[in-house]
């Protein structure tokens, strides 16, 4: 079975859509707060992710819901053709710019990440069109600001 971008309610005409993952986030925290997760099944990021969130990425303004004592930070990693098997760690809006221009279709999963205590979740993931599968000319600048901005 593959993703049908069309196929996304609320999508923008021409736009990809983006797939949250709040509901889920919230679920895993409440199953934590209860004491039915252990600790250390939640606070589990792998050692190259906290170096990412560490050294390149997105500030944001929410707290920790696990240690409750750092921000979170969110790191954007890019998939897709003529990417490394491991994805693209993108670190600035320009280079998600430059990527989404390269001709391919790409997927982007955006990671919060709390340095502190380790806790991870996958926050978001939306796809960035090749230059010749967008039905508009949307203003590049909005879809990688989604790439980083907490929300």
């Amino acid at each position: 079975m593959s993703f049908n971008p069309k196929g996304v309610r609320g999508g923008s005409p021409g736009l990809p859509g983006e797939i949250d993952y709040r509901l889920a986030r919230q679920n895993l925290i409440s199953e934590f707060k209860k004491g039915r997760i252990d600790r250390q099944e939640v606070c589990d990021a792998q050692t190259e992710l906290l170096r990412a969130a560490r050294n390149v990425g997105e500030p944001s303004s929410r707290i920790c819901p696990i240690c409750e004592d750092a921000h979170v930070v969110l790191v954007t990693y890019v998939f897709g053709p003529r990417m490394p098997a491991s994805g693209k760690c993108v670190t600035t809006k320009a280079e998600m710019t430059a990527l989404s221009r390269n001709g391919a279709d790409l997927a982007a999963y955006v990671v919060e990440v709390c340095p502190s205590c380790k806790w991870n979740h996958l926050a978001r993931t939306f796809l960035l069109p090749a230059p010749s599968t967008r039905s508009t000319t949307p203003s590049i600048a909005t879809s990688p600001a989604r790439c980083c901005a907490g929300g």
